[in-house]
């Protein structure tokens, strides 16, 4: 089971998405209410969505004819890095080519090295409302990087406590020059105008069996055709993902709704950087596939 949300009459609706593909309309406002609103009544959001629509009737149009807006407006997207050793070897391979030491090969023995072997992870604050566009929308390159890339991601949807209530798929657009310069400006690498997409949908928690066996698949498509393909399994995440949302609790607020993106394991090759008119197109078994436009 899916949540979406759609735009009708200038105006946003949720909808939940069936297996078969089916879709009906929901009454909350936004998903976190469809979540409390499950609680209260003391059931599962799966077994709260699925007694709703067994009252109701399909809304009689497929997912492709609707246009989607942002499955949840998260007042902030947290990322988490090095979390897949393909990674950790782009992150090395940055720092050296920016150092001017790649013909040397990859540097070994960074902070990225030991960053993917510590206890505390990687986690940085990557977006909120402002810079978050949703799946079909056009996401911004930085008019001072040469070397960018999409970022393909499995997204947490938490709970204010840091309970994961569900998984969406995100997009963390990032500057390997930039970063590979200075770890210092890893924000400036992160963050900027139109920089992180997420959607399509929500798959809820209890409809996933194994998170660590969902497949993430990345196409960047240029003139009609793809440039670049790549595929990655969660099973070869280095960390587990309470171990991640218990580091982001540490002394911290969440929001209720609060996506915490975890690590990509799917890098372009070293001499492709993304141009404007790409679209890169992310898919995630039993979520669906996030597009979105360059420029």
């Amino acid at each position: 089971m899916r949540i979406i949300a759609f735009r009708e009459t200038g105006a946003e609706r949720l909808a939940a998405v069936t297996d078969e593909g089916e879709v009906f309309a929901l009454p909350q406002p936004d998903f976190m209410a469809l979540v409390h609103e499950a609680r209260e009544e003391g059931a599962s959001t799966l077994e709260w969505v699925e007694r709703r629509i067994s009252e109701s009737a399909p809304l009689g149009r497929s997912l492709e004819e609707l246009e989607l807006g942002l499955p949840i407006k998260a007042q902030e997207i947290w990322a988490a890095g090095v979390t897949y050793e393909r990674s950790r070897q782009a992150r090395n391979y940055e720092v050296a080519r920016e150092s001017g030491s790649a013909a040397d090969g990859p540097a070994a023995g960074t902070f990225y090295d030991k960053v993917y072997d510590a206890d505390r992870p990687e986690l940085f604050l990557k977006s909120g409302p402002l810079r978050t566009v949703a799946p079909g929308e056009e996401l911004c390159l930085r008019s001072d990087s040469g070397w960018q890339v999409p970022e393909p991601e499995l997204g947490l949807v938490l709970d204010k406590q840091g309970t994961i209530v569900g998984y969406t798929i995100g997009n963390d657009m990032s500057s390997r020059d930039i970063e590979g310069e200075n770890p210092l400006y890893l924000p400036q690498a992160k963050v900027w105008r139109r920089s992180c997409s997420i959607g399509p949908a929500i798959r809820l928690a209890e409809a996933v069996s194994d998170p660590y066996a969902l497949d993430i698949a990345c196409a960047i498509v240029r003139d009609g055709k793809p440039v670049v393909e790549g595929a990655v399994s969660t099973r070869q995440l280095k960390r587990r993902f309470e171990e991640l949302t218990a580091w982001l609790l540490r002394d911290n607020d969440l929001y209720d709704g609060t996506v915490l993106l975890t690590g990509t394991g799917i890098v372009p090759p070293d001499d492709f950087t993304l141009r404007s008119g790409d679209r890169v197109d992310i898919s995630i078994s039993g979520i669906g596939t996030l597009s979105n436009p360059i420029r």
